[in-house]
């Protein structure tokens, strides 16, 4: 891991002037990655008809051995998964859209969100259960900080025989917590619940393997910790639920099976979802062990020093702690939307890319530590805020 850190930010197109703390927000491909989709958008030209109408799907036969079947099997690998129960879409908000908008919910159900929870998949919910007439309930999670068992027995305890779906995020948007996801599915289905996973920052981020985990519906992003460009996602369905499911967009695959309905929405960019393999193997490359330990280590790291430098608490469990964490400001910053941004603009000014959080307890920075990143980025940081 030697050559990790600052050593590494050529391989990436990120501005040098700029020290880079929000790789979770986007992702940022590295320049090979870019390279391998740019060669394949000239072989897209080259043949254009042969490519996207012969090449990319069949929609004559399920599981066909295609551009994007053959992409798919790569990947579905690489999630611990199988290539069959797999399919790309865009992003998680379209993979959460399709799950919740096919399922056949009925005004006796109930749809559980959660206080964590991104507000665009979140969104997807409240208008999914608007237009079955289900029941929408939003779960106040605990704060970082709180033990890991707190978060399963605070969904547990939510849980009513009306609950049909608990959409639940594996590792949170904003709080950039690991939540104890098969502790989490494993007392949702003892209730008969039903859950749909939000992974958008987790493949790439910590060792993935959905198969152990015991869910329903696993959706992610691939262009945020894989590398992908962007945009890049997956949605795996477990077997059972899958007669149901259809993907936002209706076109040519209709009736001819899971893989083709998804894999053939119309007209668009297939090269983000192509290129995932070649970014997986490039991460393989760099080894993707040493990547995980880099990342976590950074990130626990800077979790103890900033709020040792801001003379605020870090009491996140380690287990609970990816390649990102959460940190609060100083006290002395108001605990508000305005106050926010202005501290976010403030920081960008100074030379820092990083989110700020407005919370009911004060601001929270998310710091995203990548391999390009090291100890003086986080030191930057440090003395940045302190400088507001």
């Amino acid at each position: 891991m030697s050559d990790f850190g600052s050593a590494l930010r050529a391989d990436w197109l990120l501005d040098p002037a700029v020290t880079y703390l929000n790789h979770g927000t986007v992702g940022a491909p590295p320049r090979r990655v870019l390279e391998h989709q740019r060669a394949l958008s000239d072989e897209i030209e080259r043949q254009p008809a042969r490519f996207m109408l012969r090449e990319l799907a069949d929609p004559e036969a399920e599981g066909a051995r295609s551009r994007m079947r053959e992409a798919a099997a790569d990947v579905a690998a690489f999630v611990g998964v199988l290539a069959d129960d797999f399919v790309f879409v865009d992003n998680i908000t379209e993979a959460a859209n399709a799950v919740l908008r096919s399922f056949p919910l009925t005004s006796d159900d109930e749809v559980i969100i959660t206080s964590l929870g991104y507000g665009g998949v979140s969104n997807a919910a409240t208008y999914a259960a608007r237009l079955a007439g289900a029941t929408l309930t939003t779960i106040e999670m605990p704060r970082p900080g709180a033990p890991m068992h707190a978060f399963v027995e605070t969904i547990e305890s939510a849980l009513t025989p009306a609950t049909r779906i608990v959409l639940v995020d594996h590792i949170t948007a904003s709080t950039a917590l690991v939540l104890p996801l098969a502790e989490i599915a494993e007392a949702c289905h003892a209730a008969g619940a039903l859950v749909l996973a939000d992974g958008a920052h987790v493949p790439g981020n910590i060792e993935l393997d959905i198969s152990a985990l015991g869910v329903d519906w696993y959706a992610a992003n691939l262009h945020k910790w894989a590398w992908a460009p962007r945009s890049a996602g997956f949605l795996w369905t477990s077997p059972e639920q899958q007669v149901h499911l259809r993907p936002t967009v209706t076109s040519w695959g209709l009736d001819h099976g899971l893989a083709a309905e998804f894999d053939l929405p119309g007209t668009h960019d297939p090269t983000p979802v192509l290129t995932a393999p070649f970014a997986i193997s490039l991460m393989k490359e760099r080894g993707l062990e040493a990547i995980y330990a880099y990342n976590h280590e950074l990130a626990w790291w800077a979790g103890h020093t900033l709020a040792e430098a801001w003379g605020t608490t870090f009491t996140t469990p380690e287990a609970m702690i990816g390649a990102m964490v959460t940190v609060q400001l100083p006290s002395r910053f108001d605990a508000s939307v305005d106050a926010a941004e202005a501290a976010r603009a403030g920081l960008e000014e100074a030379g820092i890319e990083v989110p700020v959080y407005a919370t009911p307890t004060g601001l929270e920075t998310r710091v995203s530590a990548q391999i390009y990143c090291d100890a003086d980025d986080i030191e930057a940081l440090a003395k940045a805020v302190q400088s507001l």
